[in-house]
C-alpha cells in the first residue's frame, strides 16, 4: 500500500500555510512522507504576496515555492485545477505534461478568489488590474510606456474603479508612479488620478471614524473622487459613466469586487453570495467529511456574529489550522477549532502614510507615518514566509496559533 496523501489546492496565503502546517504536524508526530505525503498544486512556481500588487516595486512580491516547501519536505506541482471529483477522491490538474488525476485522502481547498469582471464594454481589452502578479506587471509595463506615446489629454490620467481597500491603496500610489514616468523621460505636466465607485462614499464599509482619514489622504495626494456613478465603457483613450461624463484616460485600473474560485461550485454544497464554501470551526467543509477549506474560498462564522473576510489576515491562520486538522483527521486525532477574536485594518495611503483601525467598527488607532511603520512591518516581514531555508524555522512558523495584532503606537504618540 502506497503513501496516503493530503492534497492542498492553491499556493497563496491559505494554501502555502496549509501545506506547511500539515508538514509540521506530521513532523511532530514522527510520520514520514513514505506514510503520508503532502502535495501542493499551484498555477505557477511562486507564492505571491498578492496584497502588495498595488506597489510600484514588484521585485520582492513572489517567493519561489521551492525555497519554502522544499526544506519542509512538501512536494509541489505546477498546474491548473480543472475539476474536483468528490466521489472519486481525486482532482484533475492540467499541467504542461498533460492532464494528471491526483488522488487524495484529505483535500484542502485553498484556491482563493479572483477579480470580478462585469461585462463592461472595453474592460477586457483595455482594463488593467492588480489582482495577480501578471496583472500588476502588465500595469507596470503600461505605465512605463506612457512616456513613449503621443501627447494626449488622457496620457497621464489614471482612473481606478472600485473605492474599496485595494482601489484606495492603488489610487494613493498612482500619482507618484505617473510623475516618476514623466521624470524618467524628462517630461513635465499635470498628472490626474480619479477614484470611482458606485457607492456614495469612499471606503463604504470603513465606517464614520475612518472615512475622514481616507478622504484627507486622497485630497492631499490630489486624487479626485467620482462617487455614485457606474462605468458604461472604456476604449483605451477614455472612460464613460452612466451620468454622461467622459474622462480622457489611457489607464483604467479595475479593482471592483472579488469572488471565490469558481471551482467551489463543483463541491456540491451551497456557497454564500461571494461563492465561498461554508466551513465549521475546524475548517471542514460542511457536509464533506474529507475536505477542508481555507482562505478566500472559505467562510468561517466567528463567535461575534461576523464571518472571516477575504484577506491574508484571516487566510493565514485558516490555512495553518486547516493543514493541521487535515493531518489529525486522517490519523484519528483530536482537531483544533479556530477562534479569531480580533480584527484590524491597516490601509496603505501611499506617500501620505497609512490608516490603522481596530474592531469591526474600524475605530482609528493610528494614522500617517505611525500607521505606515506598522504597514511596512506587515508587508515586509509579517506576511512573508521564512526565507532562510531552515526547516525548523519554517515548520515553527506554521504552528496552528493565532498571532496577536501587529504593534502600533497610540494615536497620541505618532510622529
Amino acid at each position: 500500500m502506497g503513501a496516503r496523501r493530503i492534497l492542498v489546492l492553491g499556493g497563496g496565503f491559505a494554501g502555502l500555510w496549509s501545506a506547511l502546517s500539515a508538514a509540521r504536524q506530521l513532523d511532530q508526530l514522527g510520520v514520514g512522507p513514505e506514510a503520508i505525503e503532502v502535495l501542493l498544486v499551484n498555477r505557477d512556481a511562486f507564492h505571491g504576496l498578492r496584497v502588495r500588487n498595488y506597489e510600484a516595486d514588484l521585485s520582492r512580491l513572489r517567493v519561489p515555492l521551492e525555497a519554502v516547501l522544499g526544506p519542509a519536505g512538501v512536494r509541489w506541482l505546477v498546474g491548473d485545477v480543472s475539476a474536483i471529483d468528490l466521489d472519486g477522491h481525486s482532482v484533475h490538474v492540467q499541467t504542461q505534461a498533460g492532464l494528471q488525476i491526483l488522488a487524495y485522502d484529505r483535500l484542502v481547498f485553498a484556491l482563493g478568489s479572483q477579480l470580478l469582471r462585469p461585462p463592461v464594454p472595453g474592460l477586457v481589452e483595455h482594463g488593467f488590474d492588480v489582482d495577480t502578479y501578471g496583472g500588476a506587471s502588465r500595469l507596470a509595463q503600461h505605465l512605463a510606456a506612457l512616456a513613449e506615446r503621443r501627447e494626449d489629454p488622457g496620457r497621464f490620467t489614471a482612473v481606478v474603479v472600485g473605492a474599496g481597500l485595494t482601489g484606495i491603496e492603488a489610487a494613493c500610489e498612482l500619482p507618484a508612479r505617473l510623475r516618476a514616468v514623466q521624470e524618467s523621460a524628462g517630461l513635465s505636466g499635470p498628472v490626474r488620478v480619479v477614484l470611482v465607485d458606485h457607492n456614495p462614499t469612499v471606503g463604504s464599509d470603513m465606517g464614520d471614524s475612518a472615512r475622514p482619514v481616507i478622504e484627507e489622504a486622497l485630497a492631499a495626494l490630489g486624487v479626485e473622487l467620482r462617487l455614485g456613478v457606474r462605468v458604461d465603457g472604456l476604449d483605451g483613450g477614455s472612460i464613460r459613466f452612466d451620468a454622461g461624463e467622459e474622462i480622457p484616460a489611457q489607464t483604467v485600473l479595475w479593482c471592483a469586487g472579488l469572488r471565490a474560485s469558481p471551482l467551489t461550485a463543483g463541491c456540491g454544497v451551497p456557497t454564500d453570495a461571494l461563492g465561498r464554501l461554508p466551513v465549521d470551526a475546524v475548517l471542514r467543509v460542511e457536509g464533506l467529511g474529507d475536505v477542508f477549506a481555507a482562505g478566500d474560498s472559505a467562510r468561517l462564522a466567528l463567535d461575534d456574529g461576523h464571518s472571516t473576510v477575504m484577506s491574508c489576515q484571516h487566510g493565514r491562520p485558516m490555512g495553518r489550522f486547516a493543514g493541521h486538522n487535515a493531518v489529525c483527521d486522517l490519523l484519528g486525532l483530536p482537531l483544533l477549532p479556530l477562534r479569531i477574536d480580533w480584527y484590524t485594518t491597516i490601509l496603505d495611503l501611499g506617500p501620505w502614510g497609512a490608516l490603522y483601525t481596530e474592531g469591526w467598527d474600524r475605530q482609528v488607532v493610528a494614522t500617517g507615518e505611525t500607521a505606515k511603520r506598522t504597514k511596512r512591518l506587515i508587508n515586509g516581514e509579517r506576511i512573508v514566509p521564512p526565507l532562510t531555508g531552515d526547516r525548523a524555522e519554517i515548520l515553527a512558523a506554521a504552528a496552528p496559533v493565532i498571532q496577536r495584532p501587529p504593534p502600533v503606537q497610540p494615536q497620541g504618540r505618532q510622529s
